[in-house]
């Protein structure tokens, strides 16, 4: 990855939409070679998915928890269990097995506390938690989908 490479990243992180000749234009080359490079980042996995960001606030997901989990069990099938509830429930948007005290950190995005309160029994429903600790965020200080390339 050479420099116009990491200039065209910049610049799809920031709009994804913008058609080939914008993007060109932006990072200081022409159509063709910024088309192959961006076919050949996309072919070789630096550009996994191209997606749509919402806005929390206009589709009602305001509210922001985060979740630090301990765990007692550190079995197969307790993972599995644990893992296919992270993956099946929408409220999740990441999910992290940390190195330390806490065993993994979620975060999770609903309407309101009475969503949470309903997503929390859904999930101590599925799988058996040893500790769990749940913050609200009260604000986003910084949220950014971007990578430093």
């Amino acid at each position: 990855m050479d420099d116009l490479d990491r200039r065209i990243l910049q610049v799809l992180q920031r709009d994804a939409s913008l058609s080939v000749e914008k993007i060109a234009s932006e990072v200081g080359s022409s159509k063709s070679p910024v088309w192959a490079r961006i076919k050949k980042l996309k072919d070789s996995g630096v550009i996994s998915k191209e997606v749509a960001l919402l806005d929390p606030e206009k589709i009602g997901q305001t509210e922001v928890f985060f979740i630090a989990v301990k765990t007692d069990q550190h079995e197969e099938n307790w993972l599995e269990r644990f893992s296919d509830a992270v993956q099946d429930m929408p409220e999740i948007q990441e999910a992290h097995r940390l190195a330390g005290e806490i065993d993994y950190l979620l975060k999770v995005r609903v309407e309101n506390t009475r969503a949470f309160d309903a997503f929390y029994k859904r999930l101590v429903a599925r799988v058996r938690l040893f500790a769990v600790t749940s913050s609200l965020s009260m604000e986003t200080l910084k949220s950014t989908t971007q990578m430093q390339v």
